[in-house]
């Protein structure tokens, strides 16, 4: 779907435009022309791209061909930016999925294209139909209203990221299994990948705050200041929920351990129990109850069997008070 509206030096709006109101849009300094291509084929992209905006081939095909970590390309008459969206999922065991928003900024004009659907685009798009302020500073402006709602929806991931976490480690203390630290290094991929997309997007908003761009206004770099001081946070947030996911990994771990100790202990209990009579019952059973010569019979007698059964009895009893003295369970 390729979407887009005109907007006059006198705030008339004009909502799906041809080709050649592209054409005539640029040739008009003072309105502002939004041209955003979503889900569409590269086929039916490129021609426009090449032919009504006149963009160089390389940035063409790194938008339309190519996918990048985010940057932002200086071409003198227009940047090329690319930035990502993130979205919470349970998609196949990946717990993030990142969208790519590549966009072209000019003067008069600013191009997006993505080939998923981005709400915060979505929403910057209606609001700037609606209301003047969000558009009538220019398309740098725009592009900073963009920014900061990619940026602010990262939040909302943050929080469910920060949740699952919780509710992982309750789990560790109640019943963990096998499938507890496959999703314990799912939370790790999908914070390992989240401080991956807002580093180099960090890097981005530091260039458009401070670099000198033709297409971005000097008075415009200050908005773009507050978007980096908003992803320096996000970052250190993002460093803390890698901590909190590694001291789960380690109570994990520290978890497990202690219940393989109880189990060993109870299993090494009961194995030294039994064995002093495991010993008197080997030592005796030759031939005890049938001795062969007539001058051991009296053994077969009641009183040595009671006496043999007291000390089957009393010693795994004597053994395990003096364990228990010994502080051993």
């Amino acid at each position: 779907m390729i979407r887009s509206f005109y907007i006059t030096a006198d705030g008339q709006l004009h909502s799906d435009l041809s080709l050649s109101d592209y054409t005539a849009a640029l040739q008009d300094p003072s309105g502002l022309l939004w041209v955003d291509f979503e889900e569409t084929p590269s086929e039916t992209d490129e021609p426009v791209l090449r032919e009504v905006f006149h963009f160089h081939p390389l940035a063409i095909d790194d938008a339309l061909q190519e996918t990048h970590v985010p940057k932002v390309d200086d071409w003198e008459s227009f940047l090329y930016i690319v930035l990502h969206a993130v979205v919470f999922s349970r998609n196949n065991g990946n717990l993030l999925d990142t969208h790519e928003l590549d966009i072209f900024l000019g003067k008069n004009y600013i191009v997006t294209h993505h080939d998923q659907k981005i709400p915060a685009l979505d929403k910057v798009w209606l609001s700037c139909q609606r209301e003047e302020r969000h558009w009538k500073y220019g398309s740098d402006h725009i592009l900073y209203r963009i920014t900061d709602e990619i940026v602010g929806s990262y939040m909302p991931v943050v929080e469910a990221l920060d949740d699952e976490i919780d509710e992982i480690e309750d789990k560790i203390f109640s019943h963990p299994d096998a499938t507890t630290i496959e999703y314990i290094f799912s939370l790790k991929r999908a914070v390992i990948h989240l401080r991956r997309v807002i580093a180099p997007q960090r890097e981005v908003l530091n260039k458009l705050a401070r670099d000198d761009y033709d297409v971005v206004d000097e008075k415009a770099r200050v908005y773009f200041r507050d978007v980096y001081d908003h992803l320096v946070r996000l970052h250190d947030v993002s460093e803390s929920l890698r901590d909190l996911v590694g001291g789960v990994l380690d109570t994990y771990l520290s978890v497990v351990n202690n219940r393989m100790n109880e189990v060993m202990k109870i299993l090494t209990v009961i194995t030294t129990l039994f064995m002093p009579i495991s010993f008197i019952t080997g030592f005796f059973g030759m031939n005890f109850f049938q001795p062969m010569a007539t001058e051991l019979a009296h053994w077969t007698d009641l009183l040595p069997f009671l006496f043999m059964m007291m000390i089957v009895i009393f010693v795994p009893v004597g053994m395990l008070i003096w364990m228990q003295r010994r502080r051993w369970m």
